[in-house]
């Protein structure tokens, strides 16, 4: 993965949070993070791509509630 590909999924995983006006912490960026990288390797290559499925597949807080560390399915 080239830097240009990490900024992507960091811009991706940011955008996230701006929407659910959630503050970073380090559990949940560890989930949404594996979750970017999920999707990049699926083929998601944009920075809105990216964010897009995550806002839609990871609703606010509570997906790091739900979701038994090292996990990547909603419950």
């Amino acid at each position: 993965m080239q830097d240009t590909d990490l900024l992507i999924l960091s811009r991706a995983v940011q955008q996230w949070y701006r929407y659910y006006d959630v503050d970073p912490d380090e559990q949940a960026s560890t989930f949404l993070n594996h979750a970017a990288i999920e999707l990049f390797d699926q083929g998601h290559r944009s920075v809105e791509g990216i964010a897009t499925m995550l806002i839609e597949n990871y609703i606010g807080e509570w997906p790091m509630i739900m979701n038994a560390p090292g996990t990547n399915t909603l419950q």
